[in-house]
């Protein structure tokens, strides 16, 4: 990471407190299943924390064109999901681990269709940074202040029944960029993990849902990944 200033050296420190109350650590790598990683990138602009997010290529034989965080299938030459995350997120956007720093792991999910076991590794990342976006395997890379997640503007909640989970709401924002001119449509896994770190640094809860529960939520979680060893195990 780049020279900081006290002002932002007490702003990653704060981010660092924030998110290490919630790191799982590698409590959940020994569920008997697929392993993938994601990078849950925070960059400042403007003096705004905004994550980084990209659109997958329509060259992918797998959701061409949604939106998705940095990541991808945990290889064997990776050591844990850290690595995982980094090394995926340097092949589609150019990002070098020399530019992030890791801050923790959040609770992980079970995919639906392939079945992995996804786990966000959250990082920040140097404001200087520039994407490099491999075409093969994505189309645009863009940010979005951490506060869009937790707002009721351009939200729509969808219903859908999810493996271990049961029926879930499902998160849906349309953001619209202006300084690219486009509306990208935000949904699925990567609008619940970025809803899930937005309530976790801003430390409020969506409007759209006033009684949600972060605790109750990460419980779920917990719950669901237990069932989902133990019927693994059948």
């Amino acid at each position: 990471m780049q020279e900081e200033t006290s002002d932002d050296q007490n702003r990653v420190t704060e981010i660092k407190r924030i998110v290490q109350k919630y790191d799982v650590g590698s409590r959940y790598t020994t569920i008997p299943l697929q392993k993938a990683s994601i990078l849950l990138p925070l960059i400042f602009k403007e003096d705004r924390l905004h994550l980084l997010l990209t659109v997958r290529s329509m060259k992918l034989k797998t959701m061409p064109g949604d939106i998705c965080f940095p990541g991808g299938r945990r290889e064997p030459t990776d050591c844990d999901d850290i690595h995982a995350a980094l090394r995926e997120a340097k092949e589609e956007i150019g990002l070098r681990p020399e530019q992030v720093e890791i801050i923790g792991r959040l609770v992980p999910y079970i995919s639906k269709y392939p079945t992995y076991l996804i786990t966000p590794v959250v990082a920040l990342v140097e404001d200087t940074f520039e994407a490099c976006p491999n075409p093969d395997e994505v189309t645009d890379v863009f940010e979005v202040p951490l506060e869009f997640f937790i707002s009721s503007d351009h939200y729509t909640p969808l219903q859908l029944d999810v493996p271990y989970f049961g029926t879930q709401t499902i998160h849906c924002f349309y953001y619209q960029d202006t300084q690219k001119q486009k509306t990208f449509k935000i949904w699925g896994l990567t609008a619940h993990f970025a809803v899930m770190l937005s309530v976790i640094l801003l430390e409020k809860v969506p409007s759209f849902d006033s009684s949600f529960s972060l605790e109750r939520r990460l419980a779920e979680c917990d719950h669901a990944l237990t069932q989902a060893t133990y019927q693994s195990k059948l």
